[in-house]
């Protein structure tokens, strides 16, 4: 293991005794790097050139005198136990600053900021997205990132403010609660079914051809639905991508199990089997402890939840249209 500095003065303070005096500023760029573990990627997100952020790095332990990060060619930057320790209060210290400059600022102005959210690709997509940009009328100084991905979105690493998630988290200094439920339905186009023939009991699949999951490449478990309804079934595409699956159900060649808050939309599919297929799944929302209590968080926190109130008829499958208002 190759570490970051040669020496390593005992201690926090510095190496002549004196009492410490960091550059608050580098802590954004110890923060990034602890997130990504990563100095190219810390410098991307953060604009700069790689070598800042190494120098930044390297002043703050220098003026700290010690080391922060073990350096691992494979494994990149780990932090050391001080690493780990400081990185408790720089986070306590930027999300202070972050509800500093909120209450700051509305007192004088409407509510305004930065939130990134992550999401599971389809509802990220088909519900998130087309909400936030309903919720961006009332108030127009917040900017999103949106981050639909088939997998789990890291909070610990700050990769999102916020997330969505169809598993609830175990561990970890979070705020949770579940957002809603939802349903999945077998679903066919109108030409699959004149070419193939119609579905209408379970005997009816026997020898279909089935589009789903990579399973070996799947990111949770909550997935793995399709061998619970077709013990055996044969899978003729797979994809670790949702919308990928739906594309692929609307050339009419096979069958898929799909979200309701999506394919219900869609005129094109049809769903089958609506009373003996049954696969509910459950959205959760949740964000680090000390994000809660900002005021950006809150407020979107309660509009989603409310949206998702509001559309239960889609997310049951049971409408085809999405409620915005």
């Amino acid at each position: 293991m190759v570490r970051t500095a040669a020496a390593r003065p005992s201690g926090i303070a510095g190496a002549s005794g004196a009492e410490p005096r960091p550059d608050w500023d580098d802590l954004r760029y110890f923060l990034e790097v602890a997130r990504t573990q990563r100095v190219s990627a810390a410098a991307q997100r953060l604009g700069v050139d790689h070598t800042t952020v190494s120098r930044r790095v390297r002043a703050l332990e220098q003026s700290l005198g010690t080391l922060l990060f073990d350096k691992s060619r494979n494994a990149g930057f780990a932090l050391t136990p001080e690493g780990q320790q400081l990185l408790v209060y720089a986070e306590q210290m930027e999300t202070t600053l972050q509800s500093a400059c909120e209450q700051v600022a509305g007192l004088g102005q409407t509510l305004s900021g930065h939130v990134r959210i992550g999401s599971t690709e389809a509802f990220g997509t088909y519900f998130v997205t087309p909400v936030l940009s309903r919720f961006q009328r009332e108030y127009p100084a917040i900017a999103f990132d949106v981050l639909p991905v088939p997998r789990f979105v890291s909070l610990s690493k700050r990769e999102a403010d916020l997330a969505i998630t169809i598993e609830r988290p175990q561990r970890g200094p979070y705020v949770c609660s579940k957002l809603c439920d939802y349903r999945l339905q077998l679903y066919a186009t109108p030409g699959y079914l004149a070419q193939y023939g119609d579905v209408a009991t379970f005997a009816d699949l026997s020898g279909r051809r089935f589009i789903s999951y990579v399973d070996e490449l799947t990111f949770s478990k909550e997935l793995r639905y399709l061998e619970d309804i077709v013990p055996g079934g044969n899978v003729v595409l797979r994809s670790t991508s949702v919308i990928a699956q739906y594309q692929a159900a609307l050339q009419g060649e096979a069958l898929a199990i799909l979200p309701c808050f999506m394919a219900a939309q869609d005129a094109r599919l049809v769903p089958l089997l609506v009373d003996d297929v049954v696969v509910t799944r459950s959205f959760w929302i949740y964000c680090h402890e000390e994000l809660r209590s900002l005021k950006r968080i809150t407020v979107l926190w309660d509009y989603l939840r409310d949206a998702a109130q509001r559309n239960d008829a889609l997310l049951q499958g049971q409408s085809g249209q999405l409620r915005l208002v």
